[in-house]
């Protein structure tokens, strides 16, 4: 019998057919993906190509701008450095002008008490110069009246004296 042969053969004939469809069917899909992919790229690249310009000119912008916002960041930071350092300078100059008075108050005041401790021993030495004056005086006093004292003496002894030869001559007569 042919018939059951004939039609294995013939369902084993569709179904390789089927098979071939679908390898066929499938291979076509992925050369359509391929194509696909290509024609997407192909376009990616021609517009990229065309907006090159456009991109870098982007770019550019984008550089330009962080440069600008980077230049005026330091602009801001020397400034606030060149204020701050003005700042100390100030506060540096004014504890030195501060210092200055103080060391010329300090240097008064010294003027001051040596002046003082000046004028004080002028006075002291002034006061010992009159007190030896008078002291000197004093002497010469007490001197001129141990003189006047001896003197007397002296003149009563003498008188004495003159008496007692007086008397004696007297007597020898």
């Amino acid at each position: 019998d042919g018939s059951p042969r004939r039609g294995r053969k013939e369902v084993d004939r569709l179904a390789d057919r089927e098979r071939k469809k679908v390898i066929e069917e499938k291979k076509i899909e992925e050369e359509t993906n391929r194509r696909i992919e290509e024609q997407v790229a192909k376009r990616l690249e021609e517009e990229l190509e065309k907006r090159r310009d456009e991109i870098e000119a982007e770019v550019l912008k984008r550089v330009e701008e962080a440069k600008k916002n980077m230049e005026e960041e330091m602009m801001q930071e020397l400034a606030r450095r060149k204020e701050q350092a003005l700042k100390e300078a100030q506060v540096k100059e004014e504890e030195e002008r501060q210092r200055r008075n103080d060391l010329d108050r300090i240097l008064e005041e010294n003027n001051k008490k040596i002046e003082e401790q000046q004028r004080k021993m002028a006075e002291e030495k002034i006061k010992l110069v009159e007190d030896q004056m008078k002291i000197e005086q004093e002497k010469q006093k007490l001197k001129k009246k141990e003189e006047k004292k001896l003197r007397k003496e002296a003149m009563n002894l003498l008188g004495k004296d003159e008496e007692k030869n007086e008397i004696t001559a007297d007597n020898s007569f």
